[in-house]
């Protein structure tokens, strides 16, 4: 199943995939029933998730209902746990919007909900996330995350996230981290693409991020809590999530 997966995700174009997980999505869930692992953000549970991955792809993380990833339902549950988010009324941006939270960010009714990215078919507004059409201290809430990996002049972006925050705002930007790598690497001179997924994760991640990430957020202004929810959260719920051990929410504040 590995193997049928990764040759689908490297076909077909990730717009595509998003509008055909629609009508595929509900027949998969069907036949995954089953009570062993559990989906935070819908509440269904399966007999296993199915692989993801790009070069090495990762068993059992891919939620048949909602298609979320482990850092999907950290995500969720730090929302629900440490946050008022679903209750607060707040003006929300959310870049690259994931499918796991758009319709269910949508329909909440204390959100102005707004999502931007200049590829996705879930965005409301197309734009560079390096020159943001929105105004200064325009937003309480930003989400953003995976897509700093993507982005060549990732310290314009990181500004352009500050700016249209709010004072006294919040955010949470996650990206793929490699925390036992002290600093962050680049390198523009790998151009093949399979070399660039074996590097990178991914052929059109341009960096692998170290723990000096959240120094960088902290170099353009934001205050950043680095949090380890797994570590509050008993092993067995940890399993039952299918979350990734370890992993840091980066909750930047201005």
């Amino acid at each position: 199943m590995s193997k049928i997966f990764k040759f689908i995700l490297n076909l077909i174009p990730r717009p595509l995939l998003i509008k055909l997980s629609y009508w595929v999505r509900p027949v998969i869930a069907f036949f995954m029933r089953g009570k062993k692992y559990t989906d935070p953000i819908d509440g269904k549970t399966f007999k296993s998730f199915l692989p993801y991955g790009y070069e090495n792809p990762r068993e059992n993380v891919l939620s048949p209902s909602t298609l979320s990833l482990e850092r999907h339902r950290l995500l969720w549950l730090y929302l629900q746990k440490e946050t008022d988010f679903f209750h607060k009324e707040l003006k929300l941006l959310h870049f690259a919007p994931e499918q796991a939270f758009y319709k269910r960010f949508k329909k909440l009714p204390n959100i102005e909900y707004t999502t931007t990215d200049l590829n996705s078919p879930l965005a409301t507004v197309k734009a560079d996330i390096c020159d943001l059409p929105f105004e200064n201290d325009s937003y309480d809430v930003i989400l953003c995350n995976h897509v700093l990996e993507h982005i060549p002049n990732d310290t314009q972006a990181m500004k352009e996230l500050y700016r249209v925050m709010k004072p006294g705002g919040w955010g949470i930007f996650q990206i793929p981290q490699d925390l036992k790598r002290e600093h962050t690497f680049e390198d523009d001179s790998i151009t093949d693409k399979k070399e660039r997924t074996k590097i990178f994760g991914q052929y059109d991640h341009v960096r692998v991020y170290g723990r000096d990430y959240f120094d960088k957020l902290r170099s353009v202004g934001f205050t950043v809590s680095e949090v380890d929810l797994t570590s509050q959260m008993p092993t067995e719920d940890v399993e039952r999530f299918r979350l990734a051990q370890g992993e840091i929410i980066p909750v930047v504040y201005k």
